[in-house]
């Protein structure tokens, strides 16, 4: 398995004289979002994993993998934005162009293509993420779902507490269930 760290390139620069991106640089860039997105599917289908063998013990560490992983991305993909309004001011597109308005100003060649590959690739990595994102969630929110039910049945003699946070033996079957889980 490969670390989070391992998908660090030291010494790669990508400013070339004057300051200007190339478009060589930018499809680097475009890769290395793309390697974060595959990481993060990776670590989001070990989330999953853990949470269908009932393995929480593990569950702490797989989400702070998905969090490092989420914060490369986001210092990536703004490193990304940038170096994107950079060549899109030299192929004479808006600053705020987005990669689709970048391909529409491409000069002739393989620009298009290769910036095609990369937005389709990228959407179909940001949809396969988002879907197992709302898994995970479904299978969180049965977990706890389960976890309450347990602990609810657990004391039959529980008591519940009343405004002034004392014992109250009044309601003894007194029972509180959330109904949006």
């Amino acid at each position: 398995m490969a670390s989070i760290d391992a998908m660090d390139r030291p010494g790669i620069h990508f400013d070339k004289p004057g300051g200007q991106m190339s478009a060589n640089e930018v499809s680097a860039l475009l890769w290395r979002e793309r390697e974060l997105l595959e990481l993060l599917l990776f670590k989001l289908e070990e989330e999953q994993l853990i949470l269908t063998a009932g393995k929480t013990r593990w569950l702490q560490h797989a989400t702070r993998e998905v969090e490092q992983v989420m914060e490369r991305l986001r210092t990536t993909g703004l490193t990304r934005t940038v170096e994107v309004a950079t060549l899109a001011e030299e192929w004479g597109a808006a600053p705020d162009a987005t990669l689709r308005e970048l391909v529409a100003v491409a000069p002739d060649g393989p620009w298009p293509e290769i910036f095609v590959g990369h937005l389709k690739s990228m959407t179909e990595l940001a949809d396969q993420i988002r879907e197992l994102r709302d898994l995970n969630e479904q299978f969180l929110r049965a977990a706890v779902r389960s976890t309450q039910e347990t602990l609810a049945g657990m004391d039959r003699e529980a008591k519940t507490y009343d405004s002034n946070g004392l014992a109250d033996t009044s309601l003894q079957n007194a029972r509180l269930f959330d109904k949006k889980l």
